[in-house]
């Protein structure tokens, strides 16, 4: 499995390089202990796999999550031993945002064959404002 960018199937729980070294020495046991837990709760999340990355942990999973199962995995990461609790934040989804900028719009007039920029990005800004 692959993924591509940010997913809301992912939870990042930032923490520190020593912490991000302890908890992936013994990850087959985490993520067992982890899909475990949720089990616990009647959730139907499961953990797919654990990476690292600069901003700590990444875990990708089979849905997306509620709330509460990010509160449940957190708890677990947290408690695991020879973790500076200090180091670890809560975990949450990612956090993207993505923009569309519109460079230049182009406008066929009728009956030829010339284009006018102009007229129809004063017509998208007139009609964007709420103006007609």
């Amino acid at each position: 499995m692959t993924t591509k960018g940010s997913s809301y199937k992912q939870i990042i729980i930032p923490m520190g390089s020593n912490n991000i070294k302890t908890f992936m020495s013994s990850l087959n046991d985490h993520v067992v202990n982890i899909n475990q837990a949720l089990k616990n709760v009647k959730s139907d999340v499961i953990i797919n796999f654990i990476c690292s990355d600069y901003r700590g942990l990444v875990l990708v999973l089979n849905k997306v999550v509620a709330q509460s199962d990010i509160c449940i995995i957190s708890h677990y990461v947290k408690n695991t031993n020879n973790m500076n609790l200090e180091d670890i934040q809560d975990g949450h989804l990612p956090q993207s945002k993505l923009y569309l900028k519109i460079l230049g719009l182009l406008y066929l007039l009728e009956n030829t064959n010339t284009v006018i920029r102009r007229v129809c990005e004063q017509t998208f800004r007139v009609r964007i404002r709420g103006q007609k």
